[in-house]
């Protein structure tokens, strides 16, 4: 009896499926998002290398919360001036703002009482 195993139920709580990626939640591999509440502090860090010579300041350390993510990119991006993006890992969160904006994003922080250190 130890070597069978269930090939097909009606069970409704085994067809339960993940609302992002529609499979069967024992078989979901989607990244959990964090809570935005939680403490965190953003790392910055300046990256030239495979940009074409231009500047990108990177700031990791956010929660894995893409609308947390997806608004915050969208503020700073506004209020620098500047492009960038948002990119979420199963490890990490990150924003990206083109250019030299240490400073403005510094001050920007700073104003929404959201630690950070780094360069």
């Amino acid at each position: 009896m130890s070597d069978r195993r269930l090939v097909y139920s009606t069970d409704p709580r085994d067809r339960i499926k993940c609302p992002q990626c529609q499979k069967l939640k024992d078989d979901c591999r989607c990244v959990k998002e964090e809570s935005a509440n939680k403490s965190f502090t953003v790392i910055f860090r300046l990256e030239k290398s495979g940009r074409g010579g231009k500047t990108v300041t990177v700031m990791d350390g956010w929660p894995r919360n893409e609308s947390f993510l997806k608004e915050m990119t969208k503020e700073l991006k506004n209020k620098c001036g500047s492009g960038g993006t948002h990119l979420l890992d199963k490890e990490k969160a990150t924003i990206e703002i083109q250019g030299d904006k240490r400073e403005q994003l510094k001050k920007i922080l700073a104003a929404k009482g959201i630690p950070f250190k780094g360069m």
